[in-house]
């Protein structure tokens, strides 16, 4: 089962956005079938995300935790014209939050959204009912 979830801080990244979790969700279909726009390694990928009306060139960045299977984490966004991309120090202590978040079993997945440190936001692609 593919599980898809977002940060608390990317949630709250998010909201200054028009960004939506069916976009997200949208996201992870195309990298599942290898649509991802850079393997940044060590469980770390990036993908540009379309913004209503504005397209994917106008739209946003987001940095994912990924086994490139059945689990994806929204860890980290921004808009274009806000950076061109993230340092080599941030991308380091990404890689480290993506080797923990990655090796959390799926219980301790449940605690972590049933304690707001993770919203869940699809399932096998589809938009998780809030």
């Amino acid at each position: 089962m593919t599980r898809v979830f977002k940060t608390h801080g990317f949630q709250r990244w998010m909201r200054k956005t028009d960004l939506t979790d069916t976009a997200l969700c949208k996201a992870v279909v195309e990298m599942s079938v290898g649509l991802i726009d850079a393997d940044l390694g060590g469980g770390v990928v990036k993908k540009r995300v379309a913004l209503p009306s504005r397209g994917k060139s106008g739209g946003v960045r987001t940095l994912l935790a990924t086994n490139k299977d059945t689990r994806w984490f929204f860890v980290f966004g921004f808009e274009k014209n806000e950076r061109d991309n993230i340092s080599d120090q941030e991308l380091r202590a990404l890689k480290d939050y993506a080797a923990d978040w990655l090796k959390h079993t799926p219980e301790q997945l449940d605690d972590a959204v049933d304690d707001g440190i993770l919203q869940e936001i699809c399932k096998h692609g589809h938009p998780t009912p809030t």
